[in-house]
């Protein structure tokens, strides 16, 4: 899809800048850089990504970080 935004000069420059050092269209800088955006401030996605990474690690007990976990929240004042 087509779209017109208007951007700072300053902004564009640098973005015209990256594209060329990372030898990518402008297009496909500004379209990696509002994905990227939309999904940092989605929190419906920022919870999917975080329940996705945490089914890879596993819910195995770990001895070593609940024993840890238990003696730092027992110096911490509720």
């Amino acid at each position: 899809m087509k779209i017109a935004v208007s951007i700072p000069d300053d902004v564009f420059e640098d973005a015209e800048r990256l594209a060329r050092h990372r030898y990518r269209s402008r297009s496909d800088l500004y379209a990696r850089a509002l994905a990227e955006y939309v999904a940092r401030h989605a929190p419906d996605r920022v919870t999917e990504s975080m329940n996705a990474a945490l089914a890879t690690v596993g819910e195995s007990a770990d001895d070593f970080a609940i024993s840890a976990g238990r003696r730092t929240l027992g110096r911490v004042e509720w």
